[in-house]
């Protein structure tokens, strides 16, 4: 029996300013740094043995604060860019509204939530699945396989794709999923890996 824990990071500057954030490097906003508080107090009790983050501070932090919070010691901690937000290319730091007033609300919840379409310059999410499956597989599966407890701290697009992997979401369905900034939720497996139960801590979602 393994576990993997998941958290968004908490809210942003730009979450905040309902900008497209992407792979520019933001500040947690107040509310962001209270919801990290949060899910460290969701998740004391817990016991992990190595944490992995993005590579953006938004991401990092959050798990900083949660280690503090949970009381969390001596445990690895592991950045890397495989696991940042979807990259939004010419979207990066425009206000979401604005965006669609220019292009149209239609235009918009594609660059956002479609599966392979990807706006100009930027990743659809087929292109952030690509990236963070090779990763988890990697380096994150062995340590499961292992029984080994696992935290990551990542960001809203890619947890979708792993959700995708891990929960058999299809292309057309992960446009309906949304997962909440600062909210942990935690999956189960049994030896073989195989998927026995996934639950949000605290509140219901």
């Amino acid at each position: 029996m393994s576990k993997l824990v998941c958290v968004r990071h908490g809210q942003s500057q730009w979450n905040k300013e309902n900008r497209f954030t992407g792979w520019v490097d933001i500040e947690l906003s107040e509310l962001g740094i209270e919801e990290a508080e949060e899910a460290g107090e969701l998740l004391k009790g817990f016991k992990f043995d190595k944490i992995f983050t993005s590579g953006l501070k938004r991401a990092i932090k959050t798990a900083e604060i949660i280690s503090e919070v949970a009381g969390f010691t001596n445990i690895e901690m592991i950045s890397n860019e495989a696991l940042n937000e979807r990259h939004y290319g010419d979207l990066q730091g425009l206000n979401k509204a604005e965006i669609g007033e220019k292009v149209g609300a239609e235009q918009l919840h594609i660059w956002r939530r479609s599966f392979d379409v990807a706006p100009p310059e930027g990743e659809s999410l087929k292109d952030t699945l690509d990236r963070v499956l090779p990763y988890y597989e990697s380096h994150i599966v062995p340590l499961l396989k292992e029984g080994k407890d696992i935290l990551i701290s990542a960001h809203g697009n890619s947890l979708r794709a792993l959700t995708m992997h891990l929960e058999g979401v299809s292309k057309e369905d992960i446009s309906d999923i949304n997962i909440p900034t600062g909210k942990p939720y935690v999956y189960e497996f049994d030896e073989s890996l195989k998927l026995i139960s996934k639950k949000y801590l605290g509140e219901n979602v």
